[in-house]
C-alpha cells in the first residue's frame, strides 16, 4: 500500500468514537450547511408556488362569480321579456 505524504497537510478530522457508537447519546448534531441551504431553497421555492396557486385560485374563483352573476342575470332578463311578451299578447286579444 502507498503511504502517505511526509509533509502532507491532508488528515482526517477527530472522530468522536463514543457519540458514534451511542448515537443515542450524542447530543451534538452536524449539519451540513450545504444540505441545510439546498431544504431552505426547497421550503422556500414550495412556500412560493403554494402562494402562487392561491393566488391563482381566488382570481379563478372570481372570475367564476362574475361569469355566474352575468349568466344569472341574462336568465333574469329574458325571462322579463318573456313575460311583458306575454302580458302584451294577451292585452291584444
Amino acid at each position: 500500500m502507498a503511504s502517505p505524504p511526509e509533509n502532507s497537510d491532508i488528515t482526517f478530522p477527530p472522530v468522536d468514537v463514543v457519540g458514534e457508537l451511542n448515537p443515542g447519546t450524542n447530543t451534538h448534531i452536524q449539519v451540513d450547511p450545504t444540505s441545510s441551504e439546498v431544504a431552505a431553497y426547497n421550503k422556500m421555492k414550495e412556500q412560493n408556488e403554494a402562494k402562487q396557486k392561491k393566488s391563482e385560485g381566488e382570481k379563478k374563483d372570481t372570475l367564476q362569480t362574475i361569469k355566474s352573476a352575468i349568466i344569472i342575470s341574462g336568465i333574469v332578463v329574458a325571462l322579463a321579456g318573456a313575460a311583458f311578451a306575454i302580458t302584451k299578447k294577451l292585452r291584444e286579444k
